[in-house]
């Protein structure tokens, strides 16, 4: 089907939100329909879309306004509720409480060229696996190439506070990471649409 069909198809279930249990994992989400209707239409018809691992995301405007200046369908998963635009495009998705359960909910569903917004490097090698491009918030895209050296330093950062080394957070997020970002995703953007 062409991405008109798609919409076409999916208007009808533009109702009301419901809530949904997981199937794959033991989040309880709230999906709100979108353009698409759900999170599987939109994967069906093979369009492009965004995740954001939304806890403490500082982007998320700016991936709002790229979705919408290309008609992407982005979901907003968190394990809390938070605001988010009324969009068709937009969907909001509270998962339950718990270690990695809003990550598996985004590794779980993420196909190939999906993107994926997120600073959590497991959850990247996971969508990576699954052909999908990542890009954390400072606007570094993490592919093939640079996941297994991410994870490597993450897992060396791990141990080493773990026997009590104070090790570095790194730098603040300021304007040049927000701009580098808005490229970097604009960019993705063009090349994940490409056929």
């Amino acid at each position: 089907r062409d991405e008109g069909d798609c919409r076409r198809s999916a208007s009808n279930s533009l109702s009301r939100p419901a809530i949904k249990e997981g199937n794959q994992s033991s989040a309880s989400v709230v999906e709100w329909p979108g353009v698409y209707g759900s999170c599987d239409a939109a994967a069906d018809c093979g369009m492009v879309r965004i995740f954001i691992d939304s806890d403490a995301c500082p982007v998320k405007d700016e991936v709002y306004r790229v979705a919408g200046r290309y008609g992407l369908h982005v979901f907003v998963v968190s394990n809390r509720m938070i605001a988010v635009p009324e969009s068709p495009l937009i969907e909001r998705v509270v998962v339950d409480s718990g270690p990695d359960v809003a990550d598996d909910w985004i590794a779980e569903r993420t196909v190939n060229r999906d993107i994926v917004i997120t600073a959590d490097i497991p959850l990247a090698a996971r969508c990576i696996e699954k052909g999908s491009y990542v890009l954390e918030p400072k606007g570094r895209r993490l592919d093939r190439d640079a996941i297994g050296m991410a994870l490597a330093m993450r897992n060396l950062m791990t141990d080493l506070r773990s026997v009590g080394v104070m090790t570095s957070t790194g730098t603040a997020f300021g304007k040049a990471d927000r701009s580098r970002f808005l490229s970097e995703l604009d960019t993705l953007v063009v090349r994940a649409r490409k056929p």
